[in-house]
């Protein structure tokens, strides 16, 4: 994966502010709502929110930049040489190379760290006890976009070795749940079963829609003229624009709700969520038109109105 500080276009030393300012730039730039049909602008944009995710977390970017996780936050691989030092025989021997035969199995580890009492029949040629042990578990970190987890999406992700795994992300998964993909993590010991991965999902933050349990949430900007005759506007959903009727005498802050336009339902019962949309009425530049200035002298005396008067400020 790509480094998260060109990802942003940041310097390793950039302050908590620097890295924020450069995702909110780049998430307008390339959010898939602005850019209908774009591949590119989408790869773009979760790339961006994955280096996002990293670097603003101070524990994960420290971790980065010590080199103990890589960009997708999947732990690097350890450096076995200290087993090898550990499992020294008790008479002073040790791994080396030359003659002797050098093995990272962890079968060779085993029979040293019991002086030889422990062996597989992969060792001895069939002599001995048989061990059969399950491989370890290995853990990652895969970051998805919201709409990816509301929706369900297969999100590739990068191993430390090379390696690919094509990861299902069910509908509606939240942030931090723990996905099992069965046999793929270590291999097993002796022909033992190969361990499990556990991917924990990390869901990034999105520019437009915040999730409140199963439903979600979106401020939508309306013109003076919408808010006071009403009208059909068009709005962001989690499945694609759709056009919704704006009520006539409609304020800031007023919330109309789309049923079923939140997280999917899903396994266990989950009902299907709605989204919440609030209404943010923008004057735009025509309020310094002097036939509105004039209409609104007019009109104002006749409907007198003091939306300050429930904070007890005015006599």
């Amino acid at each position: 994966m790509e480094d998260p500080y060109e990802v942003l276009g940041v310097k390793r030393d950039a302050s908590d502010d620097g890295i924020r300012r450069a995702y909110r730039k780049l998430a307008k730039k390339f959010h898939p709502d602005l850019n209908p049909g774009n591949s590119q602008a989408e790869e773009r944009f979760k790339a961006v929110s994955s280096a996002y995710e990293l670097l603003s977390d101070p524990d994960k970017r420290g971790r980065y930049d010590r080199g103990e996780i890589d960009a997708s936050g999947a732990e690097q691989r350890p450096d076995y040489s200290y087993y090898r030092d550990f499992a020294e025989g008790r008479n002073g021997s040790k791994y080396y190379g030359g003659d002797e035969e050098q093995t990272d199995d962890f079968s060779d580890l085993f029979a040293n760290l019991f002086g030889g009492r422990f062996r597989t029949r992969a060792t001895d040629g069939g002599a001995g006890p048989e061990i059969r042990l399950r491989g370890a578990d290995r853990r990652y970190l895969l970051t998805v976009d919201l709409l990816d987890a509301i929706n369900g999406t297969t999100q590739r992700l990068q191993l430390p070795d090379g390696k690919t795994l094509d990861v299902a992300i069910p509908p509606g998964i939240e942030d931090g749940k723990v996905l099992r993909l069965k046999g793929q993590g270590d291999p097993g010991l002796g022909g033992g079963p190969p361990g499990d991965a556990l991917i924990e999902v990390r869901v990034t933050s999105h520019p437009l829609f915040k999730r409140v349990g199963n439903d979600l949430h979106v401020e939508v900007p309306v013109t003076l003229s919408e808010a006071v005759l009403g009208g059909s506007i068009t709005i962001p959903t989690r499945t694609g624009p759709v056009t919704m009727t704006v009520p006539a005498g409609s304020d800031t802050g007023r919330v109309l709700r789309l049923r079923g336009k939140g997280v999917p339902a899903g396994r266990g019962g989950r009902p299907a969520g709605d989204q919440y949309v609030t209404l943010k009425v923008e004057v735009g530049p025509g309020a310094d038109d002097a036939e509105l200035k004039d209409f609104l002298r007019s009109w104002a005396p006749k409907h007198p109105f003091d939306p300050r008067r429930k904070l007890g400020m005015t006599p």
